[in-house]
This record gives C-alpha cells, structure tokens and sequence, in this order.
C-alpha cells in the first residue's frame, strides 16, 4: 500500500457523529456537519448525513460542488462570506451562505434573479472573536436592506468565536446572540429561523448550559472528526479521538548526535528551534514534510518524538526501536496536520467501514465535554 496514506474509518466518524447530534438533540439543537478538514470528502459527508446532521457546510464552494456531483441528499451551507467573484458559482450550489457584507448580498440576489432560484443567507454577528461579522449595533439595519433583495431569503443570524482570538463561547455571549434574534423579531417583524452559535468550541457551553436560549444549530467539524474540543485540544468522552490515521515510510534511520554543530542560521522555514543535548539517538527519518502536513500536529507512537521536519522530511527520535528502512510508522494528528494532509496530493487517502469490533477501542473517557 503507497505511502504517506491518510487511513479514515468511517465507522468512528459514524459515532462521533451520532453522538453528538443525539446529546445536542435533547436541548433542541441541530448540528451542521462541517467538511472543510475533510477536503468536502463525499464519503465523509455522506457518513455525517446517516449519522443525523442537518445539512453539510464547507468553506470552500469547490467542496461543496464535489458533493453536489456526489448526489448528496442534504441542504449545503457555505460557511465562509462568498468571494463576489464566485457568487454566481455559490447561488447555483450552495443552498445558505454566511454574510456580512451587503456588497455581496446584492450581487447573491442579482445571481440568484438571473438564475430563477432563491438563495438563503445567514448573517454573521462579531462578538468579540474580532474575525469575521456584523457588529451588532449594525445589525437592524444590515438585516432591513437584506429583507429588501428579491430572490434573497434572510434564513438568521449566527456568530463564530475561538478560531481567530481564542474568545470562549459562554453563557454571556450566547445570551447576547438570543437576545439580538429576539430584537430582530421585535423590532422588524422578521422570523430569525436559524441562530447558530458557533463551531465545535461551543461544546463546553452547549452541554453545561440549562438553557441555549434562542441558539438551535452549532457547526461541527474537529470535535466529529477527531473527538476534541477545540478550546483545549482534550479528548470529548465518548468519542473516537482516532479516526483518521497517517502513515508514513522511513527512508533513513542511523545513530546520530541531537544537537547540530556548525554555525547556525535559519532553515527554511525560520530559526532553529532549540534541541536539548540527549546525546546519540536513534534518528528515524519520514517521506513527509510540511508540504503535506504541520509537523507540530502530529503525535508520533509510545516512545517516538517528533523533532522537526522540512519541506520532505520529517524528523523523529525514534527511542529504543531502529525501524528497518521500508517500514511504516503511524501517526496521531490534530486539526491543523489533518487539514494540511487532506489538501496534499501526494497523501493518500484510504477508507474505511471498519469491521465492527472496534467500536469501544480508541473511545476517550473522563472528559465530559
């Protein structure tokens, strides 16, 4: 089998899904699959969509067409504010995009005229995470233009926190999304059908709260995928924290000393990062590197360490074992090394159903999140 392989089991994918559309289920909230790590994979869309999500979004409208071309059967939001220049592309696939600049607004509804279809917008509110969104002062008036664009429907209002600043999602926040749905309905007379409070971070406050108020739908990606939550990176009980698999082929492993000597510059990628001297280790060398993932994501197994890597190659301690030289190591990875290797050609993706025995193996516990 060729390596550098990305191994998915949707069977884990499957469980983690269901998981968490169940317990959200019962405080009234719906959960978008979010496919964008994922590289809009439509057998990992389709995997969400059995599992009970009620719609796929992606960031990325070519995604989202790879998964209309799939024969998806499920509404499609475009969770990132649409360039202009692809709105044509973006009315014609995507069934809801997020907004937050009337500019665009304008030219989704001209496309949508132009098309004969009706085009669903969601507008984002910033608060406080300072990346994308409307403030909220300026939201009454943002919302009256949008009720005014023909072939336009105003579907709600949503928020994203924890992605640019790290802002947590709480109980403060999210009440001040509630509130300003129900000043919307108030003031202009609108149904603010969706209010969507976020991504895989608002786990934390979602299964601690009593009450989510007017919040109804969050956007799930790593917390399906790879069973953490985002905020601190820990494993969510009950969910599969290995999902996907990378594996990778050594092509050099010698005896050699930790610490370089020569004068020292920057590398490629920027300066040295500093090494303590452990002596003469056992140095395994990957045919991976940065060009395929984030070497500062990935989790190498019991008594490996990742050390570095450049472009090709990726560096490790390999301990007390010298794997022979044709020989496969398997890797953990976070958010940030899966969406890289998702996107790298020259990683390969291999699926899986799995064989149903494995169900409890893999599962994390003692995190309540």
């Amino acid at each position: 089998m060729s390596a550098p392989r990305l191994e998915i089991r949707l069977d884990r994918i499957h469980h983690n899904a269901k998981t968490l559309v169940d317990r959200l289920a019962l405080l009234g909230v719906g959960v978008v699959g979010v496919t964008k790590a994922a590289l809009g994979l439509p057998e990992i869309a389709r995997t969400l969509i059995s599992a009970g999500v009620t719609g796929i979004g992606d960031s990325r409208i070519e995604n989202i067409e790879t998964m209309r071309r799939a024969g998806l059967p499920c509404d499609f939001t475009l969770i990132r504010s649409p360039m202009i220049s692809q709105a044509e592309r973006v009315v014609a696939h995507a069934d809801v995009s997020h907004n937050t600049e009337i500019d665009v607004v304008e030219r989704l509804s001209a496309c949508a005229q132009a098309q004969g279809r009706t085009h669903g917008v969601l507008l984002m509110v910033e608060l406080g995470d300072l990346r994308d969104g409307i403030l909220p002062a300026q939201l009454p008036e943002f919302v009256g233009q949008v009720l005014r664009l023909p072939n336009i429907a105003f579907r709600g209002i949503g928020t994203n926190l924890a992605c640019q600043s790290g802002v947590a999602p709480d109980q403060e926040n999210m009440d001040v999304l509630s509130s300003l749905a129900d000043s919307l309905e108030a003031t202009l007379g609108v149904d603010v059908e969706t209010v969507s409070g976020g991504n895989s971070a608002n786990l934390g406050w979602a299964l601690s709260t009593a009450d989510p108020g007017r919040v109804n739908a969050l956007r799930l990606g790593e917390a399906i995928l790879l069973g953490r939550d985002p905020l601190h990176r820990k494993a969510i009980e009950g969910l599969h924290t290995n999902a996907f698999t990378l594996v990778a082929e050594v092509i050099e492993c010698k005896r050699k000393p930790t610490k370089p000597w020569g004068e020292l510059g920057q590398t490629a990628f920027g300066p040295v990062k500093a090494r303590t001297d452990r002596g003469v280790i056992s140095q395994a060398i990957l045919a991976l590197g940065r060009q395929d993932i984030d070497p500062d994501g990935l989790e190498a197994p019991d008594g490996m360490e990742v050390l570095g890597a450049s472009s090709d190659h990726l560096v490790l301690d390999a301990g007390p074992s010298s794997p022979a030289i044709g020989s496969e190591v398997m890797l953990q990875l976070n958010y940030s090394a899966l969406l890289r290797a998702m996107t790298s050609p020259f990683v390969t993706r291999v699926i899986s159903e799995g064989d149903g025995k494995a169900e409890d193996r893999g599962l994390a516990s003692g995190v309540a999140t």
